[in-house]
């Protein structure tokens, strides 16, 4: 075991050393392919120049080609091509803004995707600090939707509403339900899905077109970019028509070798050919008012934002879930999240009325955070779907004799075990005043700002040396789809999870009522009390105790309380022999007995 150790403890710094190599890679191909992925989203391209989108697209180009040769390159290199993207893609959005013809704008209030992750805000406030923007508060999509609506409800409110914004845009679905009362906004609970939206129903479009073609001519297009792009285009003008009418036709000139194509298409091929992603819209609706422990009756409005919306099957499927509520339609779904937005910019920045001032946002964070405790598992401190800002304190302490410093390992997940979650950070704290296992005091405070930015610190209360680590973009962080694999996983393996606990809550019982037992017989008003045999014979028992946890590591939690009984069993004999002696029984008696059964509840209480 102790060579293994060794061999762990050598080559760790070649480990993380690694890991952050390949997370700065993946970090900057998903930043790539993620604005690639958004620049194809209608209400984002309709705000762009086609100079705009070039110089987005080569800039794309440049630097997945530039990976693509520089696989082998180190975390900085990489971190330095992402900020380079960054600044482009950034900059573009300053000139847009400061073009307005309006006041300079030095202040962006981020329409950000509703599960980015804590270090996808840390970079978007860095990219617009790049860009020359003041970035004051980063806001979800559907919070800025509901926002807008609020503001736009708000003459004619009365008491407070559940609201679910359902954001089906171009590339993503987004759903958050908000409580809104007395101007204050309170996300309950957010869910959606990366891969789901208007693109994928024109990819199901393109494909039935490719097929129909090669079935009528007998030629395959699908190699061919220039006829998939002007199929897409069909694709696309074709979904839009049959939103409003029930049938129109796609028809091109010389699509492919000087074919030209005409094809009916009607708004039930278009049902049929995406009704399983339709149904996996309303999954995420589901889960999203499960995580809020909201019945569905309880929903006082439903708005729709983004354009995939104004689908009628996506309407006609949430009209029916709703048992028939009227979906609210009064707010344009594309221009709806820029709308909240600006008002939020309005309230931060204290412009606007008196109507938006008394507005009060309050966001959620996606998943749990907490940090590694005694025996990998994961120890939360803010829960999953905790309104933030969000603060948590708790006293932690040393897990061994001795011990002069902590390591305090910051994660984010539903796991029960600390690997099975995202490490986001770590650091330590030195300098601890050296006693036993359990003494120490050591006060650990989670503390999440309204942008979801994560500071973490550790002090020690008995000389207040202090040390802190605020969770950045120095490593790549969960996707969606990565925070969404976690939350199902952590539904998947809930049995397994709770063993692991239940045989790890085991082990520290037998390992706390052994060391506790060894600490209590050093105690001189005890040890003088008791018999040379007695204390041997309660040594030779711990330390025996001991010697088995330690070469049984990974046993079952049933043979952890096996062996924590037959030391409680040990002990007890130890009692019973000396009062069958009669040997000062009135004081040594009752002083053991005490022992014993502060011991028993101690252990009780771990175990619970």
């Amino acid at each position: 075991m102790a060579g293994k150790g060794q061999e762990a403890k050598k080559y760790q710094a070649e480990d993380e050393e690694h890991i952050k190599n390949v997370d700065s890679k993946n970090a900057l191909e998903n930043y790539a392919y993620n604005i690639r992925n958004k620049i194809k989203d209608e209400k984002i391209a309709s705000m762009l120049t086609e100079a705009d989108i070039k110089k987005i697209e080569d800039a794309i180009d440049g630097a997945i080609q530039w990976l693509d040769r520089n696989q082998l390159a180190k975390f900085e290199e990489f971190d330095d091509k992402k900020k380079e993207l960054e600044s482009i893609f950034n900059s573009i959005i300053a000139e847009m803004y400061q073009g307005t013809g309006g006041d300079d704008i030095d202040m962006l209030c981020d329409i950000f995707c509703k599960l980015a992750t804590l270090a996808a805000r840390q970079a978007t406030k860095d990219a617009g600090f790049i860009a020359g923007l003041n970035v004051m508060r980063i806001i979800n999509e559907p919070t800025a939707a509901a926002i807008a609506y609020g503001l736009h409800k708000k003459a004619t409110s009365v008491g407070g509403k559940n609201v679910l914004i359902i954001d089906l845009g171009g590339g993503t679905f987004d759903v958050s339900l908000l409580t809104i009362k007395d101007d204050i906004f309170e996300v309950k609970a957010s869910a959606g899905d990366t891969h789901l939206g208007g693109e994928d129903f024109d990819n199901r479009m393109v494909n039935h077109f490719v097929q129909e073609f090669k079935r009528k001519n007998k030629k395959d297009i699908s190699g061919n970019p220039r006829a998939l792009r002007r199929l897409r285009t069909s694709c696309e003008r074709a979904k839009r028509t049959i939103s409003s009418t029930a049938q129109t036709t796609i028809e091109i000139d010389c699509l492919y070798e000087g074919i030209d194509f005409y094809s009916p298409f009607t708004r039930a091929k278009f049902e049929e050919l995406n009704i399983d992603l339709f149904r996996k819209c309303m999954e995420q609706v589901e889960k999203c008012l499960s995580d809020a422990k909201m019945d569905k009756i309880n929903v006082d409005d439903v708005v729709l934002v983004g354009g995939s919306t104004r689908i009628p099957k996506v309407q006609q499927l949430l009209q029916d879930f709703f048992n028939g509520k009227e979906l609210c339609k009064s707010i344009n779904p594309d221009e709806a999240v820029a709308y909240g937005a600006a008002v939020q910019a309005a309230i931060l920045t204290g412009q606007g009325n008196e109507k938006v001032q008394d507005l009060l946002l309050l966001d959620v964070t996606p998943l749990s955070l907490g940090m590694d405790l005694d025996g990998g598992i994961m120890g939360v401190f803010i829960p999953r779907n905790t309104t933030i800002p969000a603060k948590k304190e708790e006293v932690i302490t040393t897990t061994e004799n001795n011990q002069t410093w902590l390591s305090i390992d910051v994660y984010e997940g539903e796991r029960a075990r600390t690997r099975d979650n995202n490490l986001l950070g770590k650091f330590e704290l030195s300098g601890i005043p050296p006693a036993p296992r359990h003494v120490p005091e050591i006060k650990v405070c989670f503390d999440i700002d309204a942008n979801g930015i994560l500071n973490v610190s550790a002090m020690d209360m008995s000389t207040g040396r202090k040390n802190n680590i605020t969770i950045n973009n120095d490593k790549g962080r969960l996707s969606k789809d990565e925070i969404e694999k976690m939350v199902q996983d952590a539904k998947k393996y809930k049995a397994e999870d709770e063993e692991h606990r239940k045989k790890n809550d085991s082990k520290n019982a037998l390992e706390y009522y052994a060391y506790s037992m060894r600490n209590a017989i050093k105690d001189e008003s005890i040890a003088s009390k008791l018999t040379k045999a007695a204390k041997k014979k309660i040594e030779d028992a711990i330390d025996g105790a001991i010697l088995w946890l330690y070469d049984n590591q990974f046993a079952e939690f049933y043979e952890f309380d096996d062996k924590r009984k037959e030391l409680e069993s040990k002990f007890k004999s130890i009692i019973v022999e000396m009062y069958e002696g009669g040997r000062d029984h009135d004081v040594n008696i009752k002083l053991l007995c005490k022992i014993f059964f502060r011991l028993v509840t101690i252990v009780a209480v771990v175990m619970n």
